[in-house]
C-alpha cells in the first residue's frame, strides 16, 4: 500500500515537471567583428514621386461653349494634336469686322498719301501755303496709324480665332477630362493635363551631409556629371528596367529640413512611367578607406550613439561613437571612438549589459 502511494506521488511530481516552463536562459554570447578600413558603396534610398518633364495643364485662352472633346483619358498624343474646339463664330465675325475696317483703313491711307503728294508738288510750285501741306502731311501719318492699328486688331481677331481649336503642346499622355462637349467654359477652366512622358523625372530630398561627404573626397567641387547613375525603385519593391541621372539640385538647403531637393531624370521609351507615381530613388555612394558597421551593432540612447566594443577580459564596455552623415538601411560609417583593431558586438547589442561576458 505503501509502494502504491510512493509511486502516485512520484508520478505527480513528474507530470508537473513536464507541464511546467523551462527557465529562460540569458544570452551570454554575441557575434562580434574586427574593426577595419574598407572601400564601400552606400545605397542611400529616398522617397520619390514621378513627374512628367514637361507636364502642362491645359486651359482654354477664350470663354466659348465646348464644341467638341476630341481626346479620351489615358490616351497618347502628338504635339500639335487636336486636343478641343471651342465655338468659334463670334471669333469668326470678329476676324471679319477687323479685315474691313483694316481694309477701309488702308483705302483711306492711299487717299491721304495722294493727297499728300499732290500738296507738296503745288506747294512746291507756290500754289497751296505751308499750312495746307502741313495739314495733308498730318492727314497722311494718321491714315497710316490707323493703318498699323487695324492690323493689330486683325491679328488679335486671328489669334483668338486660333485659340478656339486647343492643340497639345508636347508629346504626351492625356490626364482627367472632367469637361463635355456643350460645357460653357472660361480662360479659368481646367480641361486637362498632357504629361510629357518621354522623360520622367523622380524628385527627392537629399541631406546636405551627403554632398558635404562626396565633396571632401575630391580635390575639386562636386558636380552634377560626379553623380552616379540611379536606380528608381516602384512600392512593390521592383525595380525599373532604367538607370537615371540626377540632372539638378536646388541652390538652398531648407531650413526646417536641412537637405536640397534633387531631381533624377529617367527615360520612359516603353511609357511605363505616370505622373504621380510613388517610389524610391537608390542613389549609390563611394566612400573609401572608413570604418563600416552594422547598424544592428548600434545602441542610440537620446543624442548619444553607442556600441559595445569587447576588451581583453571578453567583456563588453560601451563606448560613445561618431558616425557620418551618410548611411544605408544596413550599415554605418564611424568617423571616431574607434579604432582599426578594436573587436565590437555586431548583433543584440540592446541585450548587452556593461561589463557583461560575451566571448567564451
Amino acid at each position: 500500500m505503501k509502494n502504491k502511494h510512493f509511486i502516485f506521488f512520484a508520478l505527480s511530481l513528474l507530470l508537473a515537471a513536464c507541464g511546467s516552463e523551462a527557465p529562460k536562459v540569458p544570452q551570454t554570447s554575441f557575434p562580434t567583428m574586427t574593426i577595419s578600413k574598407s572601400d564601400i558603396t552606400l545605397p542611400l534610398k529616398y522617397s520619390a514621386t514621378l513627374k512628367g518633364t514637361s507636364d502642362v495643364t491645359i486651359k482654354p485662352q477664350v470663354n466659348g461653349q465646348l464644341m467638341e472633346v476630341c481626346i479620351t483619358e489615358g490616351q497618347q498624343v502628338k504635339k500639335g494634336q487636336v486636343l478641343f474646339r471651342i465655338d468659334s463664330r463670334n471669333a469668326e465675325l470678329e476676324l471679319e469686322s477687323a479685315e474691313a475696317n483694316l481694309a477701309a483703313s488702308i483705302a483711306a491711307e492711299s487717299s491721304a498719301k495722294l493727297e499728300y503728294e499732290s500738296n507738296k508738288n503745288l506747294f512746291a510750285k507756290g500754289i497751296v501755303s505751308q499750312y495746307m501741306l502741313e495739314s495733308a502731311e498730318n492727314s497722311y501719318k494718321s491714315a497710316q496709324a490707323s493703318v498699323n492699328q487695324y492690323k493689330a486688331a486683325a491679328n488679335r481677331a486671328r489669334v483668338n480665332l486660333g485659340y478656339c481649336t486647343i492643340t497639345a503642346p508636347v508629346d504626351g499622355l492625356i490626364g482627367s477630362v472632367p469637361v463635355f462637349a456643350g460645357d460653357q467654359v472660361n480662360t479659368g477652366t481646367y480641361l486637362t493635363m498632357v504629361s510629357g512622358n518621354a522623360k520622367m523625372y523622380a524628385e527627392f530630398s537629399v541631406s546636405e551631409s551627403v554632398l558635404e561627404e562626396r565633396a571632401n573626397s575630391k580635390d575639386d567641387q562636386y558636380t552634377l556629371a560626379d553623380f552616379p547613375d540611379v536606380t528608381f525603385l516602384y512600392k512593390s519593391g521592383t525595380e525599373y528596367p532604367h538607370k537615371g541621372r540626377v540632372t539638378s539640385i536646388t541652390g538652398m538647403v531648407d531650413k526646417t529640413t536641412g537637405a536640397l531637393t534633387c531631381k533624377a531624370t529617367f527615360p520612359n521609351p516603353e511609357g511605363a512611367l505616370y505622373s504621380g507615381i510613388q517610389g524610391t530613388v537608390v542613389l549609390p555612394i563611394d566612400v573609401n578607406d572608413v570604418m563600416v558597421v552594422p547598424q544592428n551593432a548600434v545602441v542610440r540612447l537620446q543624442d548619444k550613439t553607442l556600441v559595445y566594443k569587447v576588451a581583453a577580459d571578453s567583456c563588453a564596455y560601451s563606448v560613445i561613437v561618431e558616425t557620418a552623415g551618410i548611411s544605408s538601411e544596413r550599415d554605418l560609417v564611424i568617423t571616431s571612438g574607434l579604432e582599426v583593431g578594436d573587436i565590437i558586438v555586431t548583433e543584440g547589442a540592446n541585450n548587452v549589459t556593461e561589463g557583461q561576458r560575451v566571448l567564451f
